[in-house]
């Protein structure tokens, strides 16, 4: 009788992981509020602070998602990401993971700072991000398309392993871009189509995109990965932009 139930009770137990394990997954990717540079339209680095707007986005986020049961939150180490992510954690209550995975793209020193319509820092942008070139292309010390890219299918594979139904990401412009375009073509994404991808579909700040993972899918054309929803926007107050932020 014993040696019975103890093979029930493992039975049972591998069909709870087996159903924890093969359940799909949602994943809320979003971009981080608008930053006081991004309202200046400055390129930036690491640091960052949300202006108030950016602040104000990020909450409406939270009111818009506090109804979902969300399992966790992933986010970006950077300050902006980090704010974001606990403006979101104020109404969702859940626990924080970061990741440097999920941070933004690194822009080449000679950009950083500088606005984004000064001459030499828009033709700088314009040859890595509009012009076709190949994969390796690497203009100075950024992160080119190529390292992007790698680094994309890491995160994808660690998303992947994060066993909660419902969970928040929270990253940046360029990389939540280069994240949904390898999910959509894995190997066969190259600079050239990245370039078009990118122009075409913009993220905006706060934006939600809305992703699910199927485990039993893994071998398809997506390895499992299927995009619901793109770059939707939470409504929030308008602010006077004439205010101090």
């Amino acid at each position: 009788m014993f040696s019975f139930l103890l093979g029930y009770a493992v039975l049972a137990l591998c069909v709870v992981l087996i159903f924890v394990f093969m359940r799909p997954r949602r994943y809320y990717l979003i971009r981080h509020g608008e930053t006081l540079l991004n309202a200046e339209h400055v390129r930036q680095g690491v640091e960052g602070p949300l202006s108030r707007k950016g602040r104000a986005q990020a909450a409406a986020v939270a009111r818009a998602l506090e109804s979902l049961p969300i399992g966790r939150i992933l986010s970006s180490s950077y300050p902006r990401a980090r704010e974001t992510a606990e403006i979101l954690q104020g109404k969702l209550h859940s626990r924080i993971r970061y990741s440097p995975l999920l941070g933004e793209r690194r822009n080449p020193r000679e950009i950083i700072g500088k606005s984004v319509e000064a001459p030499e820092a828009a033709r700088i942008v314009d040859q890595i991000d509009l012009a076709v070139h190949e994969d390796d292309y690497r203009f100075s010390d950024e992160e080119n398309f190529a390292d992007l890219k790698a680094r994309a299918e890491i995160c994808l594979v660690w998303l992947a392993r994060q066993h909660r139904r419902e969970i928040v990401v929270v990253t940046h412009h360029h990389f939540l871009k280069m994240l949904i375009a390898y999910m959509l073509y894995r190997e066969r994404l190259h600079a050239a189509d990245f370039v078009k991808l990118s122009f075409f579909n913009v993220s905006d700040n706060a934006g939600i995109t809305v992703c699910e993972y199927h485990p039993w899918k893994r071998f398809s054309r997506t390895r499992g990965w299927e995009i619901l929803a793109f770059n939707q926007q939470a409504q929030y107050p308008q602010l006077d932009t004439g205010q101090a932020s």
